[in-house]
């Protein structure tokens, strides 16, 4: 495989057809992509939107990539989910609906995040105001699992220097970097939609406003993990050359410029969408 792009949801590719580019590479997508386009592989690292992308049925036929993604049998669940409340209880702590869970037929395993029931209970009775504040935070998520999904654990094929698994807590991008590389060693890595910055006030996500997301409003997210997290993998690939494609390339804002914590990596280089279709002949 000569070619995998990796797909960030940056306000610069609201205007290019993904699809153009499928014959040319694996696409490897990140998070909310899945809900309008269908990626050759996802990655998603937080918890809220895993379970979304799961309880939508997307996992049955498509290849993803999760964090924590730990499967426990059937049998655990009353002692990890209810954690030994009543049924009175139970029934007391639904009527708040912070557990997000999918409909559950034959599964033999799930996959849990967030607190338990008991706490959640505990903070209820401790503070009844505060916890209706937070009520739709969903505090506690929940997927039936089966055997034959195409879900897989970051653990599975993130490696530390001496080979052991770890995950090394990157944002979905760079680990979408990272697993792209490590499936298909490619000679060529082009990031689309990888904005980092904002070029005004406000986030910038394709997808803000959303379920999961923040709101349009918000003030841009702080990008130095992201930046780091791709010289990490720069640095630890240097015979595979990374391509950041660029709406314009030219400067003109921040989400057009050459990154500064980038400067003097041989193996990085700029180019416009244009620029992109000269170089797969499109």
């Amino acid at each position: 495989m000569s070619n995998v792009f990796c797909i960030g949801n940056g306000t610069s590719r609201k205007n290019f057809n993904l699809e153009k580019i499928r014959p040319y590479g694996k696409i490897f997508g990140c998070n909310a992509i899945y809900r309008t386009f269908t990626p050759d592989v996802l990655v998603s690292v937080d918890h809220g939107i895993m379970h979304e992308i799961y309880h939508s049925g997307y996992c049955k036929k498509n290849e993803t990539w999760f964090r924590d993604w730990t499967k426990c049998p059937d049998f655990m669940y009353d002692s990890l989910v209810h954690a030994g409340l009543s049924k009175i209880d139970i029934d007391e702590i639904n009527k708040w609906h912070v557990k997000n869970e999918n409909k559950r037929s034959d599964e033999k395993e799930f996959v849990m995040h967030g607190a338990n029931l008991s706490g959640l209970i505990t903070i209820l009775n401790k503070d009844k105001s505060k916890f209706q504040k937070n009520i739709n935070s969903n505090q506690l998520v929940i997927s039936w699992v089966r055997d034959t999904d195409k879900t897989h654990d970051l653990k599975e094929i993130m490696v530390n220097q001496q080979g052991s698994a770890i995950d090394h807590g990157w944002s979905a991008g760079p680990t979408s970097g990272y697993i792209a590389i490590k499936l298909f060693s490619p000679k060529k890595v082009y990031l689309i939609g990888h904005d980092l910055y904002s070029n005004n006030d406000k986030v910038n996500n394709m997808y803000a406003g959303t379920k999961h997301y923040t709101i349009p409003e918000h003030s841009p997210t702080p990008c130095v993990n992201w930046i780091e997290q791709w010289k990490t993998l720069f640095t630890w690939e240097p015979k595979i050359q990374f391509i950041k494609v660029n709406e314009f390339n030219d400067d003109r804002d921040t989400t057009n410029m050459a990154i500064n914590e980038w400067h003097g990596k041989p193996n990085i280089r700029y180019i416009n969408f244009q620029q992109l279709d000269k170089e797969l002949g499109l």
